[in-house]
């Protein structure tokens, strides 16, 4: 692991741990441990999605993501939205419910922190479910250079042709899933079409404001980028179009943010089952687990990985097709987050092991991986057409 970029993570470890066992002793350190481990393991799929986005952005907005956002996961996500949701649902003011948090009541307490939390979930389900799934879906319809599943992904490309048929089949599911899962169906619904019109308002700014900066950048002379942003990196990859700036990497920041809360939601219900204490959380899940998601996102951009090893951005969007489909189901039935985070780091091992085979047959069929991706993707058809 590169130092210069895992440092920070290293060092937020040692002082979450020790501000744990200040804090409630032995126990506590335990249990901040656990908690960082339980997000990190959960959230691999989130770092590789984070770093096909982050290549997109220019260096002064990738700084931002790694500091500002920081402090927006781990006090915004895992501390600040928690007492919201909690206090929304049992009309009581921030301080109360900070309060009703630090008391640690059992969870079976119909009064207790971890109750209403729990309570609150198949709203929260839709909301974060109902984004990751627009996002997979938006993905899975668009047709790519690669295709890790093509007998899947190829189908699903064509038929993806037809307009907004993302949308048609997100509020499909969401109606269907909320008639027959909800106790609450009117709540659901509500949260759920939250999630649909942040994610296409977010996101559509983000791409309307990104194609702007692009047009601008080509009318200059190719001269749109901030300082220290027209580096390349592997021919042929994200380093070589303009990064967002300015309007679009703002908006691209916002939809990271939002991508993170989506990926958080269930990592933080999860953390319920180890510890209810708000402060545990935010220092396991986001000091340590947040500051490492956040390094593994700079670790794959820096090191070109998703240039090396095409087929991990295909097998972290099925993953997160996958948790999205969970999210949703839990509108009626909490699934364990051991399973979540298994099929997670299934889809990511299996698209690493598919790219590494990929990358050893055209090492001996002689094509460089490191050329440019058209050139590689063409490489690739033609050994296809000879066998």
């Amino acid at each position: 692991m590169n130092l210069r970029i895992f440092g920070w993570s290293y060092a937020v470890t040692v002082v979450a741990l020790v501000v744990a066992f200040l804090y409630g002793g032995v126990e506590a350190l335990i249990l901040c441990a656990i908690l960082g481990i339980l997000e990190i393991s959960l959230s691999f799929d989130n770092a590789v999605v984070n770093a096909t986005v982050l290549e997109r952005m220019s260096p002064f907005w990738q700084k931002i993501f790694l500091t500002i956002g920081i402090l927006i996961a781990v006090f915004g996500m895992r501390l600040v939205f928690p007492l919201l949701i909690v206090g929304i649902t049992a009309n009581l003011g921030p301080i109360e419910a900070f309060q009703l948090a630090l008391e640690q009541r059992p969870e079976t307490d119909p009064t207790s922190y971890a109750y209403l939390l729990n309570q609150a979930y198949p709203e929260i389900a839709a909301f974060g479910g109902m984004f990751l799934f627009m996002l997979f879906l938006d993905w899975v319809f668009e047709d790519r250079e690669h295709r890790w599943l093509a007998w899947l992904e190829r189908p699903l490309a064509k038929i993806g042709a037809l307009n907004r048929l993302s949308v048609v089949i997100a509020i499909g599911a969401l109606v269907v899933l909320a008639s027959t899962l909800a106790a609450e169906p009117g709540k659901v619904l509500v949260a759920g079409s939250l999630g649909l019109v942040t994610y296409l308002l977010v996101n559509g700014l983000g791409d309307l404001f990104e194609s702007a900066g692009g047009a601008d950048a080509l009318a200059g002379g190719g001269d749109g980028d901030e300082a220290g942003d027209g580096a390349a990196t592997k021919s042929g990859g994200p380093s070589n179009l303009a990064k967002a700036t300015g309007k679009a990497g703002f908006f691209l920041f916002l939809y990271l943010e939002v991508l993170d809360a989506a990926f958080s939601f269930d990592g933080v219900i999860g953390a319920f089952a180890i510890t209810t204490d708000p402060i545990l959380i935010a220092l396991g899940l986001g000091l340590i687990g947040a500051m490492f998601v956040r390094s593994l996102t700079v670790f794959l951009v820096r090191k070109g990985t998703l240039q090396d090893y095409v087929y991990l951005e295909h097998g972290a969007h099925w993953a997160i097709g996958a948790l999205s489909v969970i999210l949703l189901v839990g509108i009626g039935y909490h699934v364990n987050e051991i399973i979540t985070g298994l099929i997670g780091v299934a889809f990511i091992g299996a698209a690493f092991l598919s790219s590494i085979l990929r990358n050893r047959r055209l090492a001996r069929e002689g094509v460089e991986t490191e050329q440019p991706l058209d050139e590689v993707a063409a490489a690739e058809s033609g050994s296809q057409v000879r066998k």
